[in-house]
């Protein structure tokens, strides 16, 4: 099989979809890899490193594109490379469709078969491409959080960890998933106060284990979300839904009423947000205000640390495309049920139950 991987193009998107390593062994297994010139310089990964590893340079992102029998991406496609899909031809990357129905559309209709990373689902309901990228947003959103509530960044002015004898900042945790879990880690390194929030209790029964009660475990109930965000300086939204819009935790109102110059670090974004007056924002633009209080909603934050993302997605990510290729796409979905689960599109239909109901269009499983 020809797989291309194209240069990313999104805001500040440094990450690549393959790795020269994981090109060895593609072509190692007898398929051609194609990777557009200069795709992984902002990883670290020079032309000459894919070479050596017997991948084919393509100068030319729509040459690469009518080649390729597989697309092998970061992030979903933007509006300019839509017309370069062509009907039939698989697309392998993070989609997020819920939250995006033009792109839903235009894949559809140039019938492109469609697989997510985020909804590569294992019997256990894990997600094992969707992980490692989680890992790291979650790994990083107090880390950007902190960032922004220092007062020059328009923040209060609050050190999470605090000093002696001063009180500790308050973040609150919503959900207590992947992202909320590494989230909850880094900041109780650094000595915040910590709230999480989650509907499974096994879940905060866990957390609760771990760390001896410097985390306070909630139950998601709208009230007590309600109460600990208004006495949050930061809040993480960590809520995910897999392949559905999330759900919204965080009323517009909530907002108006919490401290001048908290922070809200939305993880959450790239399915459309936990908190209502989340909308995307960039790496060049990150930032926005509302009623004084600071959000922070880039959809793609892992592209800020792309060495560390571009080795982490690769190694996730190749078991599943080498069995794409050997098989071919439509097999290999129709034989691996792990694989099926990230089937978002296929022949113009929607096949994932959560980007049908988010659209309001049919669903064909």
């Amino acid at each position: 099989m020809i797989i291309g991987v194209p240069r990313e193009i999104k805001d500040h998107e440094f990450r690549v979809g393959l790795t020269p390593g994981g090109a060895r062994v593609l072509a190692q297994a007898g398929h051609r890899v194609l990777v557009e010139a200069g795709a992984g310089v902002g990883s670290g990964l020079e032309d000459e490193q894919y070479k050596a590893a017997g991948a084919e340079l393509v100068a030319d992102k729509p040459a690469l594109f009518e080649r390729a029998d597989l697309i092998v991406k970061v992030k979903e496609p933007l509006e300019s490379e839509y017309p370069l899909f062509r009907k039939g031809q698989a697309l392998f990357t993070y989609l997020h469709l819920a939250a995006d129905r033009r792109l839903t559309e235009a894949l559809l209709e140039r019938q492109v078969f469609a697989i997510a990373y985020e909804t590569v689902e294992r019997p256990d309901r894990s997600l094992p491409i969707l992980q490692p990228m989680s890992e790291v947003a979650g790994r990083l959103s107090v880390q950007i959080g902190a960032h922004y509530l220092e007062r020059t960044q328009g923040g209060r002015g609050i050190l999470l960890g605090g000093v002696p004898g001063v009180a500790a900042g308050k973040v609150v945790v919503l959900g207590a998933g992947v992202v909320g879990t590494q989230a909850i880690r880094i900041a109780v390194g650094l000595g915040a106060q910590v709230t999480v929030f989650n509907l499974d209790r096994g879940r905060l029964e866990a957390l609760d284990a771990l760390y001896q009660g410097r985390v306070v475990t909630m139950v998601s109930d709208p009230a007590w979300v309600e109460a600990a965000v208004l006495e949050a300086d930061l809040v993480i939204g960590a809520v995910m839904v897999t392949g559905a819009r999330t759900p919204v935790l965080v009323k517009r109102e909530t907002v108006s009423r919490m401290k001048k110059g908290a922070v809200i670090v939305d993880v959450a974004v790239d399915q459309g947000g936990c908190v209502e007056t989340t909308r995307p924002t960039s790496h060049s633009d990150p930032v926005y205000a509302v009623d004084g209080v600071l959000h922070y909603a880039v959809p793609n934050i892992p592209g800020i640390v792309p060495h560390t993302s571009t080795f982490a997605l690769t190694n996730a990510s190749l078991p599943f495309i080498l069995r794409l290729a050997g098989s071919g796409p439509e097999q290999a979905v129709r034989t691996d049920p792990v694989l099926s689960k990230g089937l978002n599109l296929a022949n113009g239909r929607v096949t994932c139950r959560g980007v049908a109901e988010a659209h309001g269009m049919p669903f064909n499983p």
